[in-house]
């Protein structure tokens, strides 16, 4: 099979498609023909050498979420038949023509969907719907603020805020991502320059001095410290990724005096019975909004599997809006 092979840690033009053994899926396992995956910042970050594989995956092949068709049951997977339509996370290999995944994360594309809006589904919607819902505990009426809105976790997460009758804010680097969140329920932006605090007294206007009750950080870097002294009592702030940096320091006297939880999540090193448990509750909670058009995917561009190397660098670029997708033939 085809596949994007990282051949040494650097800048885009370290990938190369090769061809490589098609894996063998193992008990309880599904080999799926890809026809479309996306492109994440997990796959940027390995690109260069600063986020590992999980030790269960191939190392030096990117891709985190795919959709396809079953291609071959492994023994004792049975809930799958050969040519079903299908879509999820893995830990690693699906930017290729074959990926192997768990039959139990595997989620059903309902009839109609194309197969690139079915590739910028699982990584945003699954990522905003556990952190946001699931361990930050979003309820009706709260208030959420979503830095980097534009990306696609960031869409994702405002749509699913509203979902819930929460009332969604968001960050941005520039004001054309602010504006163009508006038409997914964006309440307000701000755009955010080379001081992360600036973000801080505009969420206050908007929540009348009180701050807003949950925060998804996909920067990190500047923005945590930032984030406390933007969130109200009881606040929660949820660190989902590190594009700004992998360190912050925090005054420790007002997580303590807001009673703040802080809390750190990943789902691609997640043990299987927990990555099982994620996708069942996106199916109950989610999948329904999904199918009745309530909430949908925002695909920026797509690119031919060979084009994998100017995907990598539309990213990079951080014009991007939504997902970036790579489409096999």
């Amino acid at each position: 099979m085809r596949a994007v092979v990282i051949t040494r840690y650097g800048d885009p033009d370290v990938l190369e498609v090769r061809d490589i053994p098609t894996p063998t899926p193992s008990f309880g396992e599904v080999l799926v023909r890809v026809r479309a995956t996306a492109l994440n910042r997990a796959d940027v970050l390995q690109r260069m050498g600063r986020y590992p594989a999980p030790g269960d995956v191939a190392k030096d092949i990117p891709g985190i979420e795919y959709t396809g068709e079953v291609a071959v049951l492994g023994e004792g997977a049975s809930q799958w038949s050969v040519g079903d339509r299908v879509f999820g996370l893995v830990g690693g290999g699906a930017h290729a023509e074959f990926v192997v995944a768990h039959e139990d994360t595997m989620l059903r594309v309902p009839d109609g969907w194309s197969w690139t809006d079915a590739a910028a589904i699982p990584e945003a919607f699954i990522t905003a719907h556990d952190a946001m819902v699931i361990q930050a505990g979003l309820r009706p009426s709260e208030t959420v603020l979503i830095h980097a809105v534009g990306s696609g976790v960031g869409l994702a997460a405002t749509q699913i805020a509203r979902a819930w009758g929460a009332i969604p804010f968001g960050t941005s680097r520039t004001q054309d991502k602010i504006d163009a969140s508006k038409p997914f329920g964006l309440e307000e932006g701000v755009v955010v320059g080379s001081d992360a605090d600036s973000f801080v007294a505009t969420t206050r206007q908007w929540t009348g001095g009180r701050g807003v009750n949950v925060i998804i950080d996909l920067v990190g870097g500047a923005y945590v410290p930032a984030s406390i002294d933007a969130l109200a009592l009881k606040g929660r702030l949820m660190l989902v990724g590190t594009v700004a940096g992998p360190k912050a320091t925090i005054e420790l006297h007002k997580v303590l005096g807001k009673r703040l939880t802080i809390r750190g999540t990943v789902l691609r090193a997640r043990p299987l019975d927990e990555k099982v448990v994620v996708a069942q509750a996106f199916e109950r909670d989610v999948m329904p909004r999904l199918r009745r058009g309530e909430l949908r995917p925002n695909v920026d561009s797509i690119f031919p599997l060979a084009g994998v190397r100017d995907a990598h660098r539309r990213m990079e670029s951080n014009a991007s809006f939504g997902k970036v997708v790579i489409e096999l033939d």
